[in-house]
């Protein structure tokens, strides 16, 4: 059925019952009139028959809740297309004719490409737009499900914390409709209108080569079919709260400085039934004063004596929990050597754990006593060491 027939048609007189009549009120009205005026006990009878379609249509209507929802919303939005009475055909006139101004006219010029009009209007209250008559086709401007907008937001976590994961009290900007204009985004006593552009859609359509449709969103709307041009002074036009929310975040273990996490469905609302937009924290982590990142594993320099590293030993060293183990240096180690302890380091997305590397830095003495001084002579002489330069002069 078309959008006329909506606007033009009293359903509830067709049944015979009140605006407020309940489901089985409706559903016995819709029996009674079958019974009596159904084509198979009424052979014949134009009458009855036009009678049993008529009350067929209003039942369609009527018995399903969210069809009778937009059925009385369209009609008390349009007073049972009371503006539209002037369009009709005058007395002796069966249908709109051409020039005469009636409302099928009225609807197909609203229907022609590029023009919008009430059709946009229609458009908007009916799933799938309004049917303008045979041969004639325009494109649905239903506004459909809208993703809300993703949030972006910053936390900076102690170098313990983001090696651990962490959860965090963050504030947003709310996404609760403005109370003044109950989130419209217009001024009080005025609302938006559909955006031209679009015609309601929010989106754009364009042929790519002549071959290919785009869509994208309606730069003028931005997305939202609609266009505020008096915007509401206590959210300016957004349709949103000023005040603000609070949210906890949980921040996920081994994250590292500046990454950027992403939290599924944690962003502002959609609208029409579209789905939550995502929320992007961007973490910022305080470095440790002994402690280093390199990937999952954590690092660690160790200073180490010339005697250690030349006769080897056993030294403790920290790990970021606090706990000493023991690390067994062998002889002869050079200066600057890693070492790796297993299982001490950033825990891994399948559990695991990463290392904790253990770079040796071999330490000179500030000062040396006299003994310590002639004991290094003696080893000097002992030790019959090459020139460990030697090879730099190409000899």
């Amino acid at each position: 059925m078309s959008t006329k027939d909506w606007l033009e048609k009293d359903y509830y007189k067709i049944l015979g019952v009140s605006k407020n009549a309940s489901a089985d009120e409706i559903k016995k009205a819709f029996r009674k009139i079958a019974r009596e005026n159904h084509p198979d006990q009424n052979p014949d009878n134009k009458k009855a028959e036009a009678r049993f379609k008529e009350a067929s249509e209003a039942n369609s209507v009527l018995s399903d809740p969210k069809t009778r929802k937009e059925y009385d919303e369209a009609r008390s939005l349009f007073g049972g297309a009371g503006p539209f009475r002037r369009y009709q055909p005058g007395a002796g006139q069966a249908g709109g004719t051409p020039g005469g101004g009636g409302f099928e006219d009225l609807f197909r010029n609203a229907g022609a490409a590029g023009q919008g009009g009430l059709g946009d209007l229609f458009g908007n209250l009916f799933a799938g737009g309004a049917g303008t008559g045979a041969g004639t086709h325009r494109r649905s401007t239903t506004r459909g499900p809208r993703r809300g907008a993703d949030i972006e937001g910053e936390v900076t976590l102690t170098f313990e914390q983001a090696v651990d994961g962490h959860t965090v009290a963050m504030r947003f900007p709310s996404d609760q409709p403005c109370p003044a204009c109950r989130g419209t985004g217009a001024k009080a006593g005025t609302l938006p209108k559909v955006c031209p552009t679009c015609e309601g859609s929010g989106m754009q359509h364009s042929l790519q080569g002549g071959v290919f449709a785009m869509s994208e969103p309606c730069t003028d709307c931005l997305g939202r079919g609609l266009r505020v041009e008096d915007p509401c002074p206590e959210c300016s036009g957004s349709g949103r709260a000023r005040s603000s929310k609070t949210m906890n975040v949980r921040i996920p273990a081994g994250v590292q400085d500046g990454q950027r996490i992403r939290i599924k469905g944690k962003g502002a609302g959609g609208e029409n039934g579209g789905p939550a937009g995502d929320l992007y924290v961007t973490v910022h982590v305080t470095p440790h004063k002994i402690f280093g990142r390199d990937g999952h594993n954590l690092t660690l320099d160790v200073p180490v004596t010339f005697a250690e590293a030349s006769l080897g030993a056993e030294i403790s060293i920290p790990t970021l929990k606090g706990a000493k183990v023991k690390l067994k240096v062998p002889a002869n180690t050079p200066n600057g050597r890693t070492m790796r302890v297993r299982g001490k380091g950033v825990r891994k997305g399948d559990g695991s754990m990463g290392d904790l590397l253990v770079t040796l830095r071999v330490q000179v003495p500030d000062h040396l006593s006299d003994a310590a001084k002639q004991a290094l002579l003696e080893y000097a002489q002992a030790s019959g060491q090459e020139d460990p330069r030697a090879a730099l002069f190409g000899s």
